[in-house]
């Protein structure tokens, strides 16, 4: 569908690109031929994927280490970019999120997941985009969000809160900065199974069973699938979308709302297993990092 080179010349942050969804976009746009630059907390797992990509399509991937809930750590890593040449595209894809009662959420909960998925989408949107502005050149912006943005969901009340921040920011910012050629739009994929969001999100589930029992069209989501949707919305194929959302989750959120609305089945003993797998899991990875 896409040919060869088709983002060649175009450099491309793609934040959270070390794994899961961020990794497969950047791999995506490094095969079409652009410069790819991916951040993410732990460097040397951003490291690990650079190295991995420019095995695999050739081409260069640069990787930064950089807290995103910093906004002055996301300032220097933008202008660190910008000496070398201007973005062309921004990937918001870093997020963070788990399941949890409400009740029994924290602060430090609450903030863990608002401060990476809001907070820090905004401070790289707009270290980029006044850049941009101030250089008077276009931009494409796509953020991963999710279908609740539309319709709320329980047990996920901080990622609901703050994917629908990231939504009004889409929206609020396609209309302030169109004219300057700048577009911003999102993408609520459906389940595409990754390592972060079985372990975290359905811990105990066999990788996305629910989803294709329910689904309309009764199966999950694939990587290749973003991908496609992402290389599209920042391709030029249609540079008259902006400030759209577009669900990519075969018809789920229409037909059974999309969210975590069947947890409601679950008794104390199930939260109780959620939460020691997703604190093991938690620990593995501190672990990990060293």
């Amino acid at each position: 569908m896409f040919r060869d080179q088709l983002l060649a010349g175009r450099r491309i942050l793609v934040t959270g690109g070390g794994t899961g969804l961020g990794k497969s976009m950047a791999g995506r746009f490094l095969a079409l031929g652009a410069e790819v630059h991916i951040c993410g907390r732990r460097k040397i797992v951003c490291d690990e994927t650079a190295t991995e990509l420019m095995d695999l399509y050739g081409g260069r991937v640069t990787s930064h280490g950089v807290d995103i809930r910093n906004a002055q750590a996301v300032d220097e890593m933008i202008d660190n970019i910008f000496r070398e040449g201007p973005l062309t595209d921004l990937i918001n894809n870093a997020a963070g999120n788990f399941i949890s009662r409400t009740e029994e959420l924290s602060p430090r909960g609450f903030d863990a997941v608002a401060n990476i998925v809001m907070h820090g989408t905004f401070y790289v949107t707009h270290a980029v985009g006044r850049r941009w502005i101030a250089a008077r050149l276009p931009g494409n912006v796509v953020s991963i969000t999710v279908t609740w943005v539309r319709n709320g969901s329980p047990y996920v009340v901080p990622s609901a809160m703050s994917k629908s921040a990231i939504h009004a920011m889409t929206m609020s910012l396609a209309t302030e900065w169109g004219k300057h050629g700048i577009r911003l739009n999102t993408i609520a994929p459906g389940e595409i199974p990754t390592e972060g969001m079985s372990k975290r999100i359905k811990p105990g589930d066999e990788a996305g069973a629910r989803t294709k029992a329910m689904n309309p069209m009764g199966r999950v989501g694939t990587m290749e699938e973003l991908q496609n949707l992402a290389v599209f919305l920042i391709s030029g194929g249609c540079d008259w979308i902006n400030g759209e959302t577009i669900a990519m989750d075969g018809g789920q959120a229409l037909a059974m709302g999309g969210n975590f609305y069947q947890l409601r089945d679950w008794t104390d003993q199930d939260w109780t297993t959620a939460k020691e797998s997703i604190m093991a899991q938690n620990e593995k990875d501190r672990a990990q990092r060293g």
